[in-house]
C-alpha cells in the first residue's frame, strides 16, 4: 500500500491563501500544510497522519496537526464570510476595488465586520432618516467650514419633518456621528488601544454583597483587559451572570476622576483628529466638539461589546487548555495493570459498596459492607473483606475518594495489617470523580447487567486503577473533574477538544482487539460508535480476532476505515505477530525485510537490530521516519508510551490538617495542574497548593514545565490552616516555612533537613515516576470535591477535582497568605473569605 495520500481536488486560490498563513502561523513549510490539509480534507485523522503519514507532511506531530485543523476551520468560516460580504456590498451597487482589497486583506473576523459595518443591512436609524430629509449637506457643510453658525445655516434646511433649527442640527449631528462611528480604521485603532489602555471595571449590585461573598475582590475592582488572567475573566463574567457584580468598561481608573477624565480626551481627540475637527473658537467648533463626544459615547459602547467578547474568547481558550492538558494527564496516568484489584465505594448510612475484579477486568464479587454510622459493623466489614481478599488474590485495594473515604481508608489499613505474614496488598485513595455518572448510564447497564447500580460504582474504581484510559473514556471527560471554569465556556468548543485529547490519547496507547469495549474502540481513528458496536457484534458471533485483516469482515468497516483503525488495534497471541504491535499492515513487507536482513525474530529482535542500516530500506512508498519507527516498535513491540505505575508513600500519622506542621517535608502525589499552580495530596484528604512561584529556582510561564497530574513530588508544608481547609506548599524544600514575621518564606543558606517530614510510613497511591525540577513558592489548598469553583465541602476528602484554574501570576516572591491571582481564584471559588 502505498504512503501517498487519496487523491485530493486541488485547495482553491483562497486555500492557497489559508496554506501560506498557516504555514507562517506553524513555522512550517507551505507544501507540509497543503499535505496535511489534503490528507484533512480527504478524511484521513489526526493520529493517523501523525502517526503513519510522516513523510507525507514532513513528520507534523499530533498537537501541530490539531492547530492546523482548529485554525483552518477558522481562517475557512473567516474565507466563506468575506465572500458573504462581497457579494452583499456588491449587490448594494457600493464595492469599489479598494472596498474589494481591504475586505480581502481582513485577517480577522472583527476586522471584516467593522469594514461591513457600514454596508450592513440595519433597522432604520436617525442618520438614515436625516439623510432622507436632505441634512447631509448641512453636516458637511458646518464640518467643511466651522466659521459658519449652526444656527444660521441650520435655517436653510427647514421644512416637512425639519421644523426647526435645533432639528436639523440634531438630524446633522447623527450624520456625522455614524459616520464616524462605523470608520473601520479608527474602531480597530481605538479597540487595541482600550484593550491596552482601558480598565474593566466591576462593582457590586447593590444589596448583593451578603450574597455575593465569593466575589469580594470584585466588588470595586478595575484592570486592563490585556492584563487580566483568563481565571479573573471568567470569575467576572461569572459574578455578572449570577446576580453579583455589574461590569463596564472605562478609558482610565474609575477611581482617579482626573486621570479617567484626560484619557477620554485622548480618545476623543482620535475621534476629533478623524472627522477634521479643531476647537479654535470659531462658530460651530462648540457644536463639532460635542458631536465628537456623543460619537466617543456611541463608539465606546460598541467597542465595550467587541472586547467583552475578546476577553471572554481568550480566557475561554486558556480554560479549555487547561482542561485538555489536565485531561491528557489524567487518560494517561500510570495504569497497576493485570493485578486483581478489590474496588470500595466508601459510603455511611448505605454501606460501602464493594467490587473485586481479576486481573482482566472482569468482576468476581461483589459486597456491601457496613462498618460505619450508624450500623458500625467494624468487625464484620473486616472478615467480609479479608475473605474476598484471599479468595481472589487481591493485590490492590482501590478507594473512591467520596463521602466516608477516611474512615474506609482507615479500614482497608487495617484489614492489611491483620493479613498473613507476607501478604501483598496495597491500599490507594482514587478519584471516583464521574463513577456515579457511569453507574446510571446505558452503558454501564450493558457491561454489567442485573448489577445493582450502587455497585457499579465500586467496579469503576477497581477498573480505573488498572486501566485509567480504558476506564475514563466510559464518562463524559467534564465529570472527570479537572476542568477550569468548565460551565461557564461553550460547550461545542470544549467538547471538540477533550474529544481530540481522547483520540490523541487512545490511539497513542493503542487497544486490544479482543478485550476492548465498545467505549474505547469508538475512539480508535476511524471507528466510531457504529464500527465500535459492530466490531463487539462480530467478536462476540465469532469470537477473538486472531488476525487484522480480519477487521474488513466486520460489518461496514471498509477499506478506509481499515487504513485508519488497524495501525492502533493490536491482536496478541494471533497468527501474524506484527499484528501485536503498532506496525501498520501497510508496513509489514518492509518491517519483514528488516527482521531477515538482521537475522530476527519477532520474539527475538532487540539488540540485533542495532547494525541494522535505516536508509537501506527507504524506497519510494517507504520513507525514513515510518522505517526508524518500525525499527523502534520491533525492538519493543506493543509498548505502552505510559509511565511505569508507581506509588507515593503517605506519613504514617498525618491524617488531616491539623496534623501538618510547617517545615515537615512529605510525599505527594499531584491532583490538578492549574495556570497559576499545582494541587497537590498529601493524605490528609483536603489538598495543598503549590503556587506557580513556588515551584522552581528559575522563572516558568507553566506550571507544567514542572509538574503533571499524578506525578509523584516531595514538597514542604509552608502554612496549614484547619479552619479554613488552607495548605501552602513548596516544592522548594529549602524555602523558610514560616517567613520573617509570618510574610515571604525566606530561601534557607542550604537544603533544609527533612527534621519535621515523616515518621513511620503508611498508605501508598497512584502516580507518575517523574521527578520534579528544583521547586519556588507558596499557595493555599483547593476545593476539597467537586467540578469547577464551586464551594468546597467541609471535611470532603481530596481528589482530583476540579479547580478554579486560571492564568496567574509567575515566579518571585509570594506570602504565604493568599494574594494576587491565587486569591482571586480561591474568593472565586468560595474558599476564602
Amino acid at each position: 500500500m502505498s504512503l501517498s495520500a487519496a487523491p485530493a481536488p486541488a485547495p482553491s486560490a483562497p486555500d492557497a491563501e489559508v496554506i501560506a498563513q498557516l504555514a507562517a502561523e506553524l513555522g512550517v513549510a507551505p507544501w507540509q500544510v497543503r499535505a496535511a490539509v489534503e490528507l484533512l480534507d480527504g478524511g484521513a485523522t489526526v493520529p493517523f497522519i501523525a502517526r503513519y503519514r510522516k513523510e507525507v507532511t514532513g513528520t507534523l506531530d499530533d498537537a501541530q496537526l490539531r492547530e492546523l485543523d482548529e485554525r483552518l476551520r477558522y481562517l475557512r468560516e473567516l474565507q466563506d464570510r468575506r465572500r458573504v460580504i462581497l457579494a452583499a456590498v456588491e449587490a448594494q451597487g457600493k464595492l469599489t476595488p479598494e472596498l474589494r482589497a481591504a475586505v480581502l486583506a481582513a485577517d480577522t473576523k472583527s476586522r471584516l465586520e467593522d469594514i461591513y459595518l457600514p454596508y450592513r443591512s440595519k433597522r432604520r436609524t436617525k442618520a438614515q432618516t436625516a439623510r432622507e430629509a436632505g441634512l447631509e449637506p448641512l453636516a458637511d457643510a458646518l464640518l467643511a467650514d466651522p466659521r459658519r453658525s449652526p444656527e444660521k445655516e441650520a435655517a436653510a434646511y427647514l421644512g416637512d419633518g425639519v421644523p426647526d433649527a435645533a432639528e436639523a442640527l440634531a438630524g446633522a449631528r447623527a450624520i456625522l456621528i455614524e459616520r464616524v462611528s462605523q470608520d473601520a480604521d479608527l474602531l480597530t485603532e481605538q479597540r487595541e488601544k482600550l484593550w491596552r489602555q482601558g480598565r474593566m471595571r466591576s462593582q457590586v449590585r447593590p444589596g448583593k454583597e451578603t450574597e455575593g461573598r465569593k466575589f469580594t475582590d470584585y466588588y470595586d475592582f478595575s484592570q486592563s483587559p490585556s492584563g487580566m488572567p483568563s481565571h479573573r475573566v471568567l470569575a467576572l463574567f461569572r459574578g455578572e451572570k449570577e446576580g453579583i457584580l455589574e461590569l463596564s468598561l472605562s478609558e482610565g481608573d474609575p477611581a482617579d476622576a482626573e486621570a479617567l477624565a484626560k484619557a477620554r480626551a485622548r480618545y476623543e481627540r482620535s475621534v476629533a483628529a478623524r472627522l477634521g475637527v479643531a476647537d479654535r473658537g470659531r462658530p460651530a467648533d462648540a457644536w463639532l466638539a460635542q458631536t465628537v463626544q456623543l460619537a466617543w459615547r456611541r463608539i465606546l459602547a460598541k467597542l465595550s461589546v467587541d472586547l467583552r467578547v475578546r476577553l471572554f474568547t481568550d480566557a475561554e481558550a486558556e480554560a479549555v487548555r487547561v482542561f485538555a492538558a489536565n485531561l491528557r494527564d489524567v487518560l494517561l496516568a500510570a495504569p497497576a495493570g493485570n493485578r486483581a484489584t478489590l474496588g470500595l465505594d466508601p459510603g455511611l448510612r448505605t454501606g460501602v459498596k464493594v467490587a473485586v475484579v481479576d486481573g482482566t477486568g472482569q468482576v468476581v464479587a461483589t459486597d456491601t459492607v457496613y462498618p460505619h454510622a450508624p450500623a458500625r459493623r467494624w468487625d464484620e466489614a473486616l472478615a467480609t473483606l479479608a475473605g474476598l481478599v484471599r479468595q481472589h488474590g487481591v493485590e490492590l485495594i482501590a478507594i473512591g475518594n467520596g463521602t466516608a473515604s477516611r474512615e474506609t481508608d482507615k479500614l482497608a489499613a487495617e484489614l492489611i495489617r491483620m493479613l498473613p505474614a507476607g501478604t501483598q496488598v496495597r491500599k490507594l485513595v482514587v478519584s471516583e470523580a464521574g463513577a456515579s455518572v457511569y453507574s446510571a448510564s446505558a452503558l454501564a447497564s450493558a457491561e454489567l447487567p442485573g448489577m445493582d447500580v450502587s455497585l457499579r460504582g465500586a467496579v469503576s474504581i477497581a477498573r480505573r486503577l488498572q486501566d485509567p484510559l480504558a476506564e475514563l473514556v466510559k464518562i463524559d471527560p467534564k465529570s472527570i473533574g479537572v476542568g477550569q471554569y468548565q460551565h461557564d465556556v461553550t460547550p461545542a468548543k470544549l467538547e471538540r477538544s477533550l474529544d481530540a485529547v481522547i483520540e490523541d490519547c487512545v490511539n497513542a496507547v493503542g487497544v486490544d482487539l479482543n478485550t476492548a469495549s465498545p467505549a474505547l474502540l469508538t475512539r480508535v481513528a476511524g471507528v466510531g460508535p457504529l464500527l465500535s458496536e459492530n466490531i463487539v457484534a462480530y467478536r462476540n458471533a465469532n469470537g477473538p480476532f486472531t488476525r487484522r485483516r480480519d477487521l474488513v469482515k466486520v460489518p461496514r468497516l471498509g477499506a478506509k476505515a481499515f487504513e485508519q483503525c488497524a495501525g492502533f488495534l493490536r491482536v496478541t497471541g494471533g497468527s501474524e505477530p506484527l499484528d501485536g504491535t503498532s506496525v501498520h499492515p501497510e508496513s509489514y513487507p518492509t518491517a519483514r525485510k528488516v527482521l531477515a536482513a538482521a537475522g530476527a525474530t519477532m520474539s527475538a529482535a532487540g539488540a540485533t537490530l542495532d547494525g541494522v542500516d535505516p536508509a537501506a530500506f527507504v524506497d519510494g512508498t517507504v520513507g525514513l521516519p515510518t522505517v526508524l519507527d518500525i525499527l523502534a516498535e520491533l525492538r519493543k513491540p506493543g509498548r505502552d508510551p505510559r509511565p511505569a505505575f508507581e506509588t507515593a508513600t503517605f506519613s504514617e500519622g498525618i491524617e488531616k490538617i491539623s496534623d501538618l506542621r510547617p517545615g515537615m517535608i512529605l510525599d505527594g502525589v499531584v491532583t490538578n495542574v492549574a495556570a497559576f499552580g499545582a494541587f497537590v495530596d498529601v493524605g490528609v484528604h483536603q489538598d495543598g497548593l503549590v503556587h506557580i512561584s513556588a515551584m522552581s529556582t528559575s522563572f516558568i510561564s507553566d506550571p507544567r514545565e514542572v509538574v503533571k497530574s499524578g506525578q509523584v513530588v516531595k514538597v514542604k508544608v509552608l502554612e496549614a490552616d484547619p479552619e479554613r481547609k488552607r495548605i501552602s506548599l513548596t516544592l522548594r524544600l529549602d524555602d523558610d516555612a514560616e517567613g520573617p514575621a509570618g510574610g515571604r518564606p525566606r530561601r534557607l543558606p542550604s537544603p533544609a533537613a527533612p527534621a519535621g517530614s515523616a515518621g513511620t510510613k503508611r498508605s501508598v497511591r497512584q502516580a507518575r515516576p517523574e521527578a520534579a525540577k528544583p521547586p519556588a513558592k507558596a499557595g493555599v489548598g483547593k476545593p476539597a470535591r467537586g467540578g469547577d469553583s464551586k464551594p468546597a465541602k467541609t471535611g470532603a476528602p481530596s481528589s482530583s477535582a476540579s479547580t478554579p484554574a486560571a492564568k496567574a501570576g509567575r515566579g518571585g516572591p509570594q506570602t504565604t497568605v493568599p494574594t494576587g491571582a491565587m486569591a482571586d481564584a480561591m474568593r472565586a471559588a468560595g474558599l476564602l473569605k
